[in-house]
């Protein structure tokens, strides 16, 4: 989930880039995604990387001024994987509030895709 050809599957769709150790670089590429066809890139961090469990970067939010946390976990379960996605750190106020509900609406249809690349091997 958390390499380059990965996040390509479910997350991206223009050749990301990652540095998997902590302080390693990232960058999400999107080539015409989603329903707004969106185009660009956004560089972040890499907090941890531990493979197969536990992805943590640091990336822009939408509106631009800070960065938030994101951390995915990915734990075994009787009837397949729990993936556990918790997105911390915004801002006070309007700003703050567009940029949380721009990432859930966002996190809402990459967590989707996901599901449907593992089960059903289908990606945007």
């Amino acid at each position: 989930m958390a390499t380059t050809e990965g996040l390509d599957r479910w997350f991206t769709h223009g050749g990301s880039t990652l540095e998997p150790g902590p302080g390693g670089t990232l960058v999400f590429r999107y080539q015409d995604w989603g329903t707004e066809k969106f185009t660009g890139e956004m560089a972040g961090e890499v907090v941890e990387h531990r493979r197969p469990d536990t992805f943590v970067f640091r990336w822009p939010v939408d509106s631009g001024g800070y960065m938030t946390t994101v951390r995915i976990a990915f734990e075994p379960h009787a009837e397949g994987t729990l993936v556990r996605l918790v997105e911390g750190e915004y801002e006070s106020g309007d700003v703050g509030l567009q940029d949380m509900l721009n990432r859930a609406s966002g996190w809402a249809q990459a967590l989707t895709l996901m599901k449907f690349w593992v089960e059903h091997g289908v990606t945007y």
